[in-house]
């Protein structure tokens, strides 16, 4: 006689009716797709071509030997050639240009970087009469043409015979650059937490000892996204350049690139050429300050 025995639920598995499929694959939460990923990667590709396109096209005009090749671009491929950088070097006051360029772009910076850092501290960590319209004065100031600023700043530098002078200059290109930084570092030090000056007053630092051996040093993206727009500000512009300075050897770079144009002439291969070199000063500024440029865009626009 045999004995025969049901088998148990767990073996059983669930009735008929209540069985279910197996579980499909899926994306995690905040996945992207292939094609997602495709499409996004596709798009960064197009942008940067778009970007990159009129440097490149730049860099192929400075080739070019003729001042009307940029007319005829197709037949540069045939006869490249770097005596426009020769030329520029060697046969205009490139180097003086350069010279000027920086002593005021770093002038700019550096004075810049200081006014809008304290501007910006007091701001932020003190409370006295009128703080909250100070800030707004400073922006109204960006409000101003150049046109309309050009006539009294002129005559304020003669009275102080400033005209023809890279502090003159640098002193105007302040006025353009210390509001916005202020804004800037305002933003940024309203990010680094009060106790940190508690702390430091607790261990007899002055005020001026807090800023600047514990509140500067953390500081550091937000000093570098400052200095990179007071240097640029200063670096690029031409028409306070223009009229302030009266010396061809004081010329910045801006100013000197206009020389290749004139009213019945235009050596554009020369232009083409002085502008690949501008833009080597500035590369390397910015490949200075890039490890802190993007944490303090971004830092000062949430506070805590």
């Amino acid at each position: 006689m045999s004995t025969s025995t049901l088998p148990t639920a767990a073996e059983a598995g669930p009735p008929a009716g209540e069985r279910t499929a197996a579980p499909r694959k899926g994306r995690r939460r905040g996945e992207v797709s292939p094609l997602g990923r495709l499409t996004s990667h596709g798009i960064l590709i197009v942008a940067s071509l778009i970007a990159l396109f009129p440097v490149a096209w730049l860099v192929f005009l400075s080739l070019g030997p003729d001042k009307d090749d940029y007319l005829r671009p197709g037949g540069i491929w045939g006869k490249m050639t770097l005596d426009n950088y020769s030329f520029v070097l060697q046969n205009t006051n490139f180097f003086d240009w350069l010279k000027s360029s920086l002593i005021v772009s770093l002038g700019t910076t550096v004075i810049g970087v200081l006014v809008a850092a304290t501007t910006g501290y007091a701001v932020s960590r003190m409370r006295f009469p009128g703080y909250k319209k100070f800030m707004w004065i400073l922006l109204v100031t960006q409000m101003f043409p150049v046109a309309v600023l050009m006539v009294p700043m002129y005559q304020i530098l003669s009275d102080l015979q400033l005209i023809d002078s890279y502090l003159g200059l640098i002193l105007v290109y302040c006025s353009t650059a210390v509001p916005y930084c202020a804004w800037l570092m305002k933003g940024y030090f309203d990010t680094i937490p009060f106790e940190i000056d508690e702390a430091g007053r607790v261990d007899g630092l002055t005020p001026f000892g807090t800023f600047t051996r514990l509140i500067l040093p953390l500081a550091k993206p937000g000093l570098a996204v400052a200095a990179f727009y007071s240097f640029i500000t200063a670096f690029g512009e031409v028409a306070f350049a223009t009229t302030f300075m009266l010396d061809d050897k004081k010329y910045t770079l801006a100013v000197g690139l206009q020389s290749f144009v004139s009213e019945h002439d235009a050596q554009r291969n020369l232009m083409a050429a002085t502008a690949v070199l501008i833009a080597i000063p500035v590369s390397a500024f910015f490949y200075l300050v890039q490890k802190n440029l993007v944490a303090g865009l971004t830092a000062g626009g949430t506070k805590g």
